[in-house]
């Protein structure tokens, strides 16, 4: 982790504290309200809960603390995708998509853009620099891509989508903000759903997005609050609990999963594999780059859908789960999701678990396949 990082995960559970008076509680208290005592001009004072809320502020304020950029914050990641793009887009514009990220982006662009005159090509995340971005009005890429995690150059697609005029968007779901710094290497806005390893427990959804363009922040805001795509302050509360950890669970699961996937990597069931921290991965060199740490995620295949579904169902310290990013380990099938990927296509997500522990009861299974 570099130095800057380190900075800011150790300011992280002290953001509060510059303005404590005596007496006041460490954690953050929670503010369930819909409305506030407002009397005569209240301007710049909470109101209304669709409006404002101090729980929603103390969260926007550690997720803009680690973005280095303000952050507005929805009920879930698609809640926080949606809202850049029809705060953003009109009739008549086009968008670009990746081709191999999550399917749920291109559904919403298909089903509800296309009949408002919001046309989209897609592309996938490996060559996304090919064919150049003439035409757009806002380019968006998931970096790794999910689920097969391909990576793109940001850098270099933030500055080729600048040159045409145009508004890039990165989905950083799979890295947070300590893994990978999208703003840093150019783009526009970042979307996040932090209902994976931001909260990390499984128990909440929910999204942000975080941009250094007061013009955007000032429209995604608006369209929040017209719209009333807005978080309970509950589940606020939960994913400031869970920022507080996210340092040393990201920490821990990166780790975990550089050991793992070198093991796998050896293993007579498993073929390709796919984890950017491998140096023969065709991803390596482009992710020393631009990424801090290489992520918790691993693809790979096995033989069958019998055999992925039997590996996930016998390993005591794998979890059945379609999310990822939470303390315990995680596997899916992910083609019965509709990702165009083989049978036996396994998506882990790794989780805090010890890692010889969860090495041994990932190894177990694998080994008990065809036996």
């Amino acid at each position: 982790m570099s130095e800057t990082a380190k900075s800011r995960a150790a300011a992280l559970a002290h953001l509060r504290s510059s303005d404590f008076a005596r007496g006041d509680p460490i954690p953050l208290p929670l503010t369930m309200a819909s409305t506030f005592h407002a009397p005569g001009d209240s301007a710049g004072f909470d109101q209304y809960g669709r409006f404002s809320n101090p729980t929603w502020r103390a969260v926007e304020h550690a997720l803009g603390h680690l973005e280095d950029a303000p952050c507005v914050i929805f009920p879930s990641g698609m809640g926080a995708i949606s809202a850049v793009f029809f705060a953003l887009l009109k009739s008549g514009d086009r968008i670009l998509l990746p081709s191999d990220g999550y399917h749920a982006t291109r559904a919403l662009a298909e089903r509800f853009l296309k009949p408002l005159g919001i046309a989209h090509d897609t592309r996938p995340t490996p060559t996304f620099l090919d064919g150049g971005f003439e035409g757009y009005r806002l380019v968006f890429v998931e970096s790794p891509s999910n689920p097969r995690l391909d990576i793109c150059d940001i850098a270099a697609v933030a500055d080729a989508v600048h040159k045409q005029g145009a508004i890039f968007v990165v989905d950083n779901t799979t890295m947070t903000p300590f893994g990978q710094r999208p703003l840093d290497l150019g783009a526009d806005i970042v979307v996040s759903a932090d209902t994976k390893a931001i909260n990390g427990h499984s128990d909440v959804l929910f999204g942000h997005v975080a941009s250094r363009n007061p013009d955007i922040v000032a429209k995604v805001k608006d369209w929040r609050e017209t719209a009333g795509g807005i978080p309970g302050p509950f589940e606020a509360w939960l994913v400031h609990r869970g920022l507080e950890t996210l340092e040393v669970r990201f920490d821990r699961m990166c780790s975990s999963a550089e050991t793992i996937a070198r093991r796998l990597k050896d293993h007579r069931a498993v073929s390709g594999l796919r984890f950017p921290g491998l140096e023969g991965d065709p991803s390596h060199n482009l992710a020393r780059a631009q990424m801090e740490r290489f992520g918790f995620l691993i693809s790979f295949e096995l033989a069958s859908e019998e055999q992925a579904e039997a590996f996930i169902d016998n390993c005591a310290l794998v979890e059945s789960a379609t999310s990822f990013g939470s303390t315990h380990t995680s596997a899916e099938r992910r083609s019965k999701r509709g990702d165009a990927v083989p049978p036996g296509f396994v998506r882990l997500a790794i989780g805090c678990e010890p890692v010889e522990e969860l090495w041994q009861a990932i190894k177990g299974s694998l080994d008990h396949l065809g036996a």
